[in-house]
């Protein structure tokens, strides 16, 4: 069995010596062009040269959530892309998201504001009954994230494209259930996957359905968001903030207006990184249950992209 490693902008050995270690008597390598075929391939935006000369692959493993860069590239026809099912993201997400949450409903970047400036200033708390919390996509991640909302008692309701249930989560799906779930969310988290459907999703016309004052934090991917909506509902005075982790161009150009709105927070696409050695035991274990012929978690349908 031969495991081939091609991934962007990361360190291949340690991950060479992980998977060595994982899969002791496998063949392990990192890709360079003309390599001999492999029988699975652990990846992150790999080029499409590495497919082209891939044919025998089994599977192809990413290591992170989305899968929208790989889906863009020609595949080998009934190749598997398998994507990480958590490997530890959605706690991040988790605590991610909590953070943000917490911050805007108690006003926190209002006290930097006043430290700043050497000023006392106590502002009247928010109910938390009035402070829904509304998440776009309810996959492994939303669904951790509804969990932890939770802790904090804030009343959380979530949309998916088909029907999906979690406990103390109010739900929404399909198309006849975007404008009401929207309605309500006094703060729209985007953890949804990128696909032609949800490409621009975020825009004036559904973030102008968010009550008047909501809250916008896109963890998801930036090609979500439309960003000339989003700074004139915010210039507007309909939204009153966004958290922003990802964005159309990253890094973010340090000439884009993001960076220095009063009301948009950035971080550098950190909400959730992949851990190593947890993603190394994951691929791992599937790649072994491949070999015993036993189905796996985390294939991914190309038809709907996730």
């Amino acid at each position: 069995m031969h495991v081939t490693f091609c991934c962007t902008d990361t360190k291949a050995e340690p991950w060479l010596a992980g998977l060595r270690a994982a899969l002791p008597g496998a063949t392990v390598s990192a890709w360079t062009p003309g390599a001999p075929p492999a029988d699975y391939a652990v990846v992150w935006a790999p080029p499409q040269r590495f497919l082209d000369e891939q044919p025998r692959l089994r599977a192809l493993f990413n290591i992170g959530a989305g899968v929208d860069a790989l889906l863009r590239l020609r595949l080998p026809p009934g190749l598997r892309v398998v994507r990480l099912d958590d490997a530890g993201m959605a706690v991040q997400m988790a605590e991610y998201v909590c953070h943000a949450v917490i911050r805007h409903f108690r006003a926190l970047d209002a006290y930097d504001a006043a430290q700043r400036e050497a000023r006392w200033a106590f502002r009247k708390p928010q109910r938390r009954a009035d402070f829904t919390v509304g998440l776009l996509g309810m996959g492994v991640l939303g669904t951790r994230v509804a969990q932890a909302l939770q802790v904090f008692e804030f009343p959380v309701i979530g949309y998916s494209r088909s029907p999906k249930a979690a406990p103390g989560v109010t739900s929404f799906h399909g198309e006849a259930g975007l404008a009401p779930f929207l309605a309500r969310s006094r703060v729209l988290v985007n953890l949804l996957p990128l696909t032609p459907q949800t490409h621009g999703i975020l825009n004036r016309h559904t973030l102008g359905r968010l009550p008047s004052g909501a809250y916008v934090i896109n963890v998801a991917r930036g090609a979500h968001l439309v960003e000339e909506d989003l700074l004139a509902l915010l210039d507007s005075g309909h939204l009153s903030g966004a958290t922003l982790d990802v964005f159309a161009t990253e890094p973010l150009p340090a000439d884009h207006p993001f960076w220095h709105h009063p009301r948009i927070t950035v971080t550098p696409h950190t909400a959730a990184r992949t851990l190593r050695e947890e993603s190394i035991a994951q691929i791992a274990g599937k790649i072994q249950a491949l070999e015993r012929g036993e189905p796996i978690r985390g294939v991914v349908d190309p038809a709907r992209g996730y």
